[in-house]
């Protein structure tokens, strides 16, 4: 165990001990390389002197520093029975408050290893660790492609309990970064966007939906049972929409594969939209349908007959427009 001291005067220095050690121990190692004799020494921490017979435990593993309950100790306030330790990060470049914690990013660390990274092969510093139970490395700048890649394709996992996260990027199972602020290293544009997307998918599974008129996409949460719809003007545009085909609000039945205007927000068909002549209308219409779950138009440009809605996930049949199922497969999977 390696205790950091610090004298009155002077610097400090790191002394190695023995795990457990007692603090008669630590002024008898700090006494003889000091030339001072142990019982003139005194031990202050956090402001109070330790009795001789005090123990020392420090951490010597991250659950030991995040998990509650692992480190434990007397406390020395008055009138104070607990004897449970709980850590505080903070950054050690920069002025600090007692209200100001960084969070730790338990999963990046040094590699003291030498372990290659498992997307480019090379030996890189400081690397990732994902929680998979082999525990796969990754290089920062590999990290961040695999981030940016699953960003633009939307195939972060929406979890219930951990949030918007990626897995191992090797594929593993039960590997999904747990500690969100790790995707904070993508930078302030993509984590903004990281940020969005996340909401959006938290937004559609709990029954929302996002406002169609280009520009705005607010989120919002209409009553059951209604079509017609408008956008908040205190968080958004206004914008009433059908809630069926996302156009304008319209009475009868909703025209299928008209796109106006006002219509879908999601960029994967925003260069189809942004061509002005008749054909590329027609092309549209032609190369896309609207998802059955969540109304956003979906572009097949070959394969099977299997959809995968890029936005809400729900799979689904080309053919039937019904969720993707047995008969589906078996009669008409390739066309």
């Amino acid at each position: 165990m390696i205790v950091f001291v610090r004298y009155n005067l002077g610097p400090g220095v790191a002394v190695e001990l023995r795990e457990e050690a007692s603090v008669a121990e630590l002024k008898k190692v700090v006494g003889s390389q000091q030339g001072v004799q142990p019982e003139n020494l005194r031990v202050l921490f956090a402001g109070r002197e330790l009795p001789h017979t005090a123990t020392l435990q420090g951490p010597s593993c991250w659950d030991d520093v995040l998990l509650p309950g692992r480190i434990h100790g007397v406390c020395q306030s008055d009138s104070c029975h607990g004897n449970e330790a709980q850590f505080f990060m903070k950054c050690a470049s920069h002025p600090t408050t007692d209200n100001d914690p960084s969070v730790a990013l338990d999963l990046i660390m040094s590699n003291t290893r030498d372990v290659p990274c498992i997307a480019c092969t090379d030996v890189m510093d400081v690397v990732l660790v994902f929680q998979c139970p082999k525990r796969h490395v990754i290089c920062l700048d590999c990290f961040r492609r695999y981030c940016e890649t699953r960003l633009n394709e939307r195939q972060f996992v929406h979890h219930p309990e951990i949030g918007y996260s990626l897995p191992c990027a090797a594929g593993c199972i039960d590997s999904l970064i747990k500690e969100l602020h790790h995707f904070r290293v993508l930078g302030d544009e993509q984590y903004g966007r990281y940020l969005q997307y996340g909401a959006e998918e938290c937004l559609l599974t709990i029954g929302g939906l996002m406002c169609p008129s280009p520009g705005c996409g607010a989120g919002l949460l209409p009553p059951d049972g209604s079509r017609r719809v408008q956008c908040d003007k205190q968080v958004g545009c206004g914008f009433v929409f059908c809630r069926d085909c996302r156009e304008g609000y319209h009475e009868g039945a909703c025209q299928p594969q008209m796109f106006g205007l006002k219509g879908g927000t999601i960029h994967l068909i925003a260069s189809l939209r942004g061509r002005w002549d008749q054909a590329s209308l027609l092309l549209i219409q032609k190369s896309t349908k609207r998802c059955p779950q969540c109304s956003v138009p979906v572009e097949r440009n070959g394969g099977c007959m299997h959809m995968q809605c890029p936005l809400c996930r729900a799979e689904w049949c080309w053919l039937c427009g019904v969720p993707w199922n047995r008969e589906c497969m078996g009669t008409h999977w390739f066309g």
